[in-house]
């Protein structure tokens, strides 16, 4: 979605790289460059002279001037400022302290908003709630199939008393949902309308009697983000006519310039609440603005590949093989790369997940073009093989190879490059979770080291007293440590100062003054 703008805003801060200083000419030009970005992105004008002009004005502060690096600075204040115009915090949902929360869904035609509905439910349903859908969208042909079918496949049920398509007043349903709603307990009531036009006064005002049947609690505006600044006039219209608390953003996996999101918030003084980001149920999330910027400005999204991961992830299963890495609980197999790899794929597309990482912005085209049936390719060969192969690679020799590959249909190649992959990925696996890194000496208090810390380890274990190869020198060396035996100071025990076996503890013993029989607990 931000591609365009992101690789523009790269370029510019390109050339503040190294420069101690910033000069009156260096900040008229970024700004100037952030101006054409932001533009090329269809964000709205006001918009973009706002925010320009809030960069110009921190850029020739102090904060920048007696900056160590002032181009990393620039790049604060842009991340700032976007996070600003995205909406500041996190909006969350508000839910009403008794009876269900309401929730009224309201947008364009063709924005999504049955689809959302559907999202919301199940999102809602991830946290705890009972959520209800009410099909309110009487005019659209199916519209109300389209939402119980899409109900049904979240585990969410639909109000839905009128069958649509032109027949049953969208205002007696929502009531009468809202009743259901409380007699059976739902502690949450979804309201999908009909799509509308902005200059439509009928529509809006149907959308209008909706509201005010209902009192919701919450009215949320979904957008197209490919629509570009007709977003912000579309938004406008629906906040003078019928009003709403919180922006929806879909299509956010698309390919569009992404201006509607950096426009919206700011014209409208609504915060972006939710952000749909594909055709599954399970893209959707809630909208937050200071990640949102880091994308834009290739600084990756660790958190929510974060909180990606602990939803899909088993963690029974990702404990296992932490185990195994670790040197406990068995070696780690191909069936656990596999393992492993399944619950990757569950995240979503490997670009998707690559995109989050910080500067990927500049393999994007890399990403895109990566084949993601490579994993179902190397799932076809490991699920080739036997348990017993699959347990101890190591026992894959060359005809076990050509089985493998006949059996999943690639080349014999494909199968050596998977084993030998897998066995190097496993050591480097191992030798990070040791804490060190191959042939480099293991981290103060734990374990690992490369070959050449245990070598000097053992050199040192096994240095003792060297002896000269000439006969001459030797036996000057032996006299010299006798006389220095002879003249060393007396043992404070009363022990002789030669070697262990040459002790005599009966004498010891008794030097010791130690109780009778004792002697026998020195040997």
């Amino acid at each position: 979605m931000f591609a365009t703008l992101s690789d523009r805003l790269a370029d510019t801060f390109k050339n503040l790289r190294g420069k101690g200083r910033l000069s009156e000419a260096d900040i008229d030009a970024t700004a100037r460059e952030i101006r054409i970005a932001l533009l090329e992105a269809d964000v709205a004008l006001p918009v973009v002279k706002q925010f320009v002009a809030a960069i110009k004005e921190r850029a020739r502060g102090e904060e920048v001037s007696q900056a160590l690096n002032p181009g990393q600075q620039i790049i604060k204040i842009v991340h700032e400022e976007l996070v600003g115009i995205l909406g500041g915090e996190t909006r969350r949902l508000r839910y009403a302290k008794s009876g269900p929360t309401v929730i009224l869904l309201a947008g364009l035609q063709g924005a999504g908003k049955t689809t959302l509905a559907a999202k919301l439910a199940l999102w809602l349903k991830a946290q705890g709630k009972t959520p209800l859908l009410a099909a309110c969208d009487l005019q659209r042909p199916n519209a109300v199939t389209q939402l119980q079918v899409n109900g049904e496949r979240v585990g969410v049920p639909v109000f839905a008393p009128e069958p649509g398509n032109g027949v049953g007043d969208p205002v007696q349903v929502a009531k009468a949902a809202v009743a259901e709603a409380q007699r059976a307990l739902h502690d949450v009531l979804i309201v999908d309308t009909a799509g509308r036009l902005g200059v439509d006064a009928d529509m809006m005002q149907q959308a209008a009697d909706i509201r005010d049947a209902i009192s919701p609690d919450e009215v949320l505006f979904v957008v197209d983000a490919m629509i570009g600044q007709d977003a912000v006039v579309t938004a406008q219209a629906f906040l003078d006519g019928v009003g709403f608390d919180g922006v929806v953003l879909t299509k956010l996996d698309g390919d569009a310039r992404g201006g509607a999101a950096l426009s919206v918030a700011s014209v409208t003084g609504r915060p972006v609440m939710f952000a749909s980001a594909g055709e599954k149920m399970t893209d959707f999330d809630l909208f937050h603005p200071d990640r949102m910027a880091s994308r834009i400005l290739d600084m990756g999204d660790m958190l929510t590949l974060i909180e990606q991961a602990e939803k899909t992830f088993d963690a029974e299963q990702t404990a296992k093989a932490a185990a195994k890495l670790t040197g406990q609980g068995g070696e780690f197999t191909l069936d656990d790369f596999l393992e492993q790899m399944q619950q990757v794929r569950k995240l979503g597309s490997m670009s998707k997940i690559m995109g989050m990482l910080p500067g990927m912005g500049q393999f994007r085209d890399q990403l895109e073009n990566f084949d993601e049936r490579e994993i179902d390719r190397i799932q076809a060969i490991i699920q080739s093989m036997t348990p017993a192969e699959r347990a101890n690679p190591k026992m894959i020799d060359g005809s076990r190879r050509i089985r493998i590959a006949r059996g999943s249909g690639r080349q014999v190649s494909d199968v050596n490059g998977l084993v030998d992959r897998f066995f190097e990925a496993r050591k480097m696996m191992l030798s990070f979770a040791k804490g060190g890194m191959p042939g480099l000496p293991g981290m103060p208090g734990m374990a690992g080291g490369g070959k050449r810390g245990k070598a000097k380890a053992q050199a040192k274990k096994g240095k003792g007293r060297r002896v000269s190869g000439n006969p001459a020198k030797a036996a000057q060396q032996a006299a010299a440590e006798k006389e220095k035996a002879a003249a060393a100071p007396a043992n404070p025990f009363g022990l002789p100062n030669g070697p262990a076996e040459d002790v005599d503890y009966e004498q010891a013993a008794a030097a010791l003054n130690l109780p009778k029989d004792f002697s026998k607990y020195l040997k």
